[in-house]
């Protein structure tokens, strides 16, 4: 059996009275989808913030393919193999959807971009970009300016500029949040064609995307795990549905 890409032995964190991850451990294999589900407060981003290294657990660890990444800081953690989605879309508004992708393949190069204009005409650049925009249907839009992309082509490119980096685990934060119809079956799609190619953390309240997409799912109750398993298993999870699911589903 492979040895995980993701492990997190024992995490916990508190603020105040409150346990927002309590003695919390799982595993992300290689090429799965490992959605994390749970209630409004459960924790679910701010475990996904302690594995990305915004915030430090007041104990336990952090290891990516096998290395203790608990003390390091956010960019070194990009650096060991961890790319991000995050919740609320962040990328570069002013800039066109083109320039977002060479500053990400410049990031790559580890090419200075002090004067962003001359390096915008850099035709290596140019080329890079494109694959990354290509690799998530953007690449018609590239000279459109960011701020005038629908909501949910701003959550693709955002994808896109996490994927350029190939990591060895993707975190995924709600990528479907604000997404209407026909975008949340576009993303849905996208990242299912991703599975065996990238391990990816999903977080994400669409239960039949989770449903459809998850190759194993966690769930979270107060920052504790009440269960984990497949879809199958979890679906037919008294806890889970009394807790989170409904008992009626």
């Amino acid at each position: 059996m492979p040895d995980p890409v993701l492990e997190l032995r024992g995490l916990n964190k508190s603020f105040g009275a409150l346990t927002a991850t309590s003695n919390l451990s799982l595993t992300v294999m290689p090429g799965e989808i490992h959605a994390l589900i749970g209630p409004n407060g459960a924790g679910k981003t701010t475990l996904i913030q302690q594995i990305y290294g915004a915030l430090k657990p007041d104990s336990g660890q952090v290891f990516l393919n096998g290395r203790d990444l608990t003390g390091l800081s956010v960019p070194e953690r990009v650096r060991a193999g961890i790319g991000r989605s995050f919740q609320i879309s962040n990328v570069l508004m002013d800039f066109t959807v083109l320039e977002n992708g060479m500053i990400a393949e410049a990031a790559l190069r580890r090419q200075s971009f002090r004067f962003l204009r001359p390096a915008f005409s850099d035709s290596n650049l140019i080329k890079g970009a494109s694959a990354i925009l290509d690799r998530v249907g953007l690449l018609d839009r590239a000279h459109l300016p960011v701020g005038d992309l629908a909501h949910g082509d701003r959550r693709m490119l955002e994808l896109a500029l996490a994927l350029a980096a190939s990591p060895s685990l993707l975190l995924l934060d709600e990528p479907m949040a604000g997404a209407g119809p026909d975008e949340g079956q576009r993303m849905t799609e996208i990242i299912e064609a991703l599975r065996g190619t990238v391990a990816i953390l999903l977080i994400e309240h669409d239960m039949d995307a989770v449903f459809r997409l998850a190759d194993r799912l966690t769930v979270l109750v107060e920052g504790s795990v009440i269960a984990a398993g497949t879809v199958a298993e979890i679906s037919q999870n008294q806890a889970v549905k009394s807790a989170y699911l409904g008992d009626g589903d």
